[in-house]
């Protein structure tokens, strides 16, 4: 019986559907599942008479793969997957290759690239995005780990990934050990704050402006035929036009609290440990938790008092701020993305290269917009980029939304609608253009009580002084 190209382990929906596009791709998968009937099931329906092979046990799916054996973990991230490594690693010979597929946390997966490699095996941490219809049809691929892997790897993962409009599969190596999942994680951070600033604009809309759903429906579609043209404006078109059997609309029926799975969260303290500021995606996880005090804001909203403005301006006009000002925050959330990466790469010495991470989001993923080829290039022309929001393209489309962008946010504060993530954005821009923050204010005071010492702007950079404030010289 012929060899499998590769095993997969793992048959939820994304593995079943990988497993579906890697066989359509002319491989033959081998498959595993803890759950032995969730094996058969598969074989007997979604994968019967396809090239894929059904293993009852680990040690069966090892003998049925070509060497070096490569094996896809598609299993629940944290222990789930050290236990899966561990059981694997006395099966394997030294030279194949584990897969994890999964969301781990990046350092999960520079520690398990490590051990892995310590046996005599090798290890790939990647990035999968795209959800199950990605998964099935193409998802953007992100693999970082063990180098010499990934020229066993590359022609699977490039035939199965998304292609992007100039025909280029959105799968490149990102770097060493856990660069992969680093990248989807702050993948993921950039989509909670692209959704959480769509949902503000959709909370202006709707509350501000009280439009009725298929109107901003419309809107959204109207935007997404230019430069705000992305996968999460066209799906939000598709909401807000949805009505059930009895002709309800269903947005106005689903529950106000956003739940999540860890990557935001994830981001936000990663760029607080690598002192870059990444204010979209906090912004974006404190909005989720926010919204899950569903009975503490019920109460507070029969207490606590706000503005009873009604909006009195041209609604044209407005929506033309408004989509101004999300366009900006957009490129800040990018931005901000795009340096916490930079930050990492130093770190952990990755040397990532940001053009091919803005390529390789183009299709597949949830974040895939005709804005990123627009990143592409601002990085292919300038590969040491400080920030995204000083390439000329970019400085020069903030320029023109800042009236729009300062108007929305000054709108929403007025009429009370909550712009956490608008307006945080607006801050960042601001804060990141100032020459002379306050700074020198705060220093004083850490010196003041608890004499950390000050840097003076007349003095080398290296001294650092202390004053007695209690009694200044005079």
């Amino acid at each position: 019986m012929p060899k499998a190209n590769i095993g997969l382990i793992g048959l939820g929906v994304m593995g079943q559907n990988l497993a579906l596009n890697i066989e359509s791709k002319g491989f033959t998968v081998a498959c595993f599942n803890r759950t032995i009937s969730r094996v058969n099931d598969f074989v007997n329906s979604l994968a019967k008479c396809k090239n894929i092979i059904a293993c009852h046990s680990l040690q069966q799916l090892i003998d049925s793969l070509s060497k070096p054996r490569k094996i896809l973990l598609m299993v629940k991230a944290g222990p789930p997957v050290d236990e899966t490594i561990e059981s694997l690693l006395h099966l394997l010979d030294d030279g194949d290759i584990i897969i994890d597929g999964g969301n781990s946390h990046f350092l999960d997966t520079i520690r398990r690239t490590k051990s892995v490699e310590s046996s005599g095996k090798l290890y790939i941490g990647t990035g999968i995005s795209g959800g199950e219809e990605g998964a099935l049809k193409g998802p953007s691929i992100m693999p970082g780990g063990s180098e010499s892997a990934w020229q066993h790897i590359e022609p699977v993962f490039k035939k199965i990934a998304a292609k992007a409009p100039d025909g280029q599969p959105c799968c490149h190596w990102i770097g060493s050990d856990g660069a992969g999942h680093f990248v989807k994680m702050v993948h993921n951070a950039i989509e909670y704050g692209d959704m959480q600033l769509i949902a503000e604009t959709y909370h202006i809309m709707r509350t501000a402006l009280a439009l009725p759903n298929k109107m901003i429906s419309q809107i959204f579609c109207d935007w997404n035929k230019e430069n705000l043209s992305s996968y999460l404006i066209e799906i939000t078109s598709d909401i807000l036009a949805y009505t059930d059997k009895n002709g309800s609309e269903v947005i106005d029926l689903i529950l106000d609290v956003a739940s999540q799975k860890g990557t935001g969260k994830w981001t936000a303290l990663s760029s607080l440990d690598l002192g870059q500021p990444f204010t979209l995606a906090a912004e974006a996880v404190f909005a989720r938790y926010l919204s899950a005090m569903k009975s503490e804001r019920v109460e507070a909203s029969e207490i606590l008092k706000g503005p009873r403005t009604k909006f009195s301006g041209s609604h044209d006009a407005f929506l033309e701020d408004l989509k101004c000002a999300l366009y900006a925050s957009k490129i800040v959330c990018y931005a901000q993305g795009f340096s916490l990466m930079k930050a990492a790469s130093r770190e952990y010495n990755w040397k990532l290269d940001y053009g091919s991470i803005a390529s390789l989001w183009r299709a597949g993923c949830i974040i895939r917009s005709v804005f990123l080829d627009r990143i592409k290039d601002a990085f292919d022309k300038n590969p040491a980029l400080g920030s995204l929001m000083l390439a000329p393209f970019f400085c020069l489309q903030l320029e023109n939304c800042q009236y729009g962008w300062r108007n929305t946010s000054k709108t929403a504060f007025e009429m009370g609608v909550p712009v956490p993530a608008i307006a945080s954005a607006l801050t960042y821009y601001d804060g990141f253009r100032c020459e002379k923050l306050p700074a020198n204010l705060i220093a004083s005071q850490r010196d003041y009580f608890g004499a950390h010492t000050y840097q003076r702007i007349d003095k080398p950079p290296q001294q650092s002084f202390h004053t007695d404030w209690k009694t200044p010289d005079r």
